[in-house]
């Protein structure tokens, strides 16, 4: 219990971890884990509520109905299990402009707040164009052997990477 209580974990136990949590959803769901085509289909479950005809003739949603999945219980799960870890490790809180931005970037909330919308503008338009997100090609499709997602990966590292020097001028 006491290891709940931690404000970090270990990057080795937590590799492990998601490394059985990738092999028991493969083992009993028969899908890997992955988290953009669920943001897709919430999407869908939304705007169907208000036009059912459109999202009917949608022909991604054809193939990919906006239901509530395991893969919906999934990001329910993100949010809910990243709540109760901040309240057991005591590290719970909210604020504006986090302390390593306001340090590296700038105090403007404004200037977050830009930045915030157009990087999630790119990671929707980035995971849809990879047919995939950081934990579909980066946990699930390397584990799979995926060329694709294994380039992917490398990506992911490159582009993080870049980004640290960019920011910190390492």
């Amino acid at each position: 219990m006491e290891l709940l209580m931690l404000e970090r974990w270990s990057p080795y136990l937590v590799g492990v971890l998601i490394g059985l949590l990738n092999i028991t959803a493969m083992v009993i769901s028969k899908k890997p884990l992955g988290a953009s085509t669920s943001f897709v289909k919430a999407s869908g479950y939304f705007v169907k509520t208000f036009n059912k005809e459109k999202v009917d003739k949608n022909e991604y949603y054809q193939k990919n109905k906006p239901e509530v999945d395991w893969g919906m219980m999934l990001l329910f799960g993100i949010v809910i299990g990243a709540f109760v870890s901040a309240q057991l490790s005591g590290d719970f809180g909210s604020q504006a402009i986090p302390p390593m931005w306001e340090n590296e970037i700038s105090g403007s909330f404004p200037l977050r707040f830009v930045a915030a919308l157009i990087g999630g503008i790119f990671l929707g338009i980035g995971s849809r164009w990879a047919n995939g997100c950081t934990s579909g090609h980066g946990i699930s499709g390397t584990s799979q052997l995926s060329v694709l997602s294994w380039v992917a990966a490398i990506g992911f590292f490159i582009g993080g990477i870049a980004v640290a020097f960019l920011i910190y001028g390492i």
